[in-house]
């Protein structure tokens, strides 16, 4: 890591804050390594969306950064502690992970999965407090389900479920949100859904959240700060003015692409699409 990152890394600790900080971080399966010596840290209330094209090793770092994997080197460190060294429901308690495809559950009401998100915090005989039920009680309403708590979870939709499965990560109570493609197997509709959620427990409840997108154009309206992968290593970060542009996108896609700006937010959007590797085989 830079020595400025690893100065403000201090600087921040030291004020009380709370960061995730990847250092040298290095990632693989078996033989073959998928992240290389990656360096950077998460900033603290934001909104931070990981891009990058297919096999670039976007869900490989989610999964280091929530302890899924362990690094072959370097380290995750979360305020100043390798999260390898945090005790489980500890990390538990400041770090929620919502993968990309759920475990298949059955027999469960809404209500019953989100409680679950209490596991850190019980004792004993795992008895849910009064504290725990006003928990629950306001991440379904903050979710928008309360209505459907009783439901059984096979009855919802896509969108709700993932709905529920947001509210149960919330209930943990966590400081930071992490999610590998949120708005996959969601249509337009529930895709905008669940983004202005997590927009809305960025804004009003303080959640860092953290990203995989695969639609550009959504992680440069919703995004505070992008981070773009190419074979395991960051080509750009910054945000979506800086990392949004056609030479990055061409870099990292190998894709040509218009940009425009919209006019409301002049947030950037790509449009004309051009497989530059297709448009290159038609020449030779």
């Amino acid at each position: 890591m830079h020595n400025v990152d690893k100065l403000n890394r201090i600087i921040l600790i030291k004020a009380g804050g709370t960061m995730i900080a990847l250092e040298t971080l290095s990632v693989g399966y078996e033989s073959k390594r998928v992240i290389k010596d990656l360096n950077t840290t998460i900033k603290e209330n934001k909104i931070t969306c990981i891009i990058g094209p297919n096999g670039c090793g976007k869900s490989t770092l989610l999964k280091a950064m929530t302890r899924v994997l362990k690094p072959d080197l370097g380290q995750v460190v979360l305020n100043g502690k390798d999260i390898h060294h945090i005790p489980s429901k500890e990390l538990a308690k400041k770090m929620a992970f919502l993968p990309q495809s759920h475990d298949k559950v059955t027999g469960l009401s809404v209500y019953d999965l989100v409680s679950y998100g209490r596991y850190p915090y019980q004792k004993g005989f795992g008895r849910l407090t009064r504290e725990d039920y006003e928990k629950i009680d306001w991440a379904l309403e903050a979710t928008g389900i309360a209505s459907y708590k009783d439901m059984p979870l096979d009855a919802l939709s896509g969108g709700q479920k993932q709905r529920a499965w947001i509210a149960m990560a919330l209930v943990q109570d966590t400081k930071f949100i992490l999610l590998d493609e949120p708005t996959t197997y969601l249509d337009i509709a529930h895709q905008l859904d669940t983004l202005e959620l997590l927009k809305k427990l960025n804004k009003e409840n303080n959640r860092t959240i953290v990203m995989v997108l695969h639609d550009i154009n959504q992680a440069a309206y919703y995004a505070d700060e992008i981070i773009a992968i190419k074979d395991g290593v960051i080509t750009h970060q910054g945000d979506p003015y800086k990392v949004i542009n056609k030479k990055s996108i061409e870099t990292v896609f190998n894709v040509s692409v218009d940009i425009m700006y919209e006019p409301k937010t002049q947030k950037p959007v790509i449009y004309n699409y051009k497989n530059l590797e297709t448009e290159n085989n038609e020449k030779i």
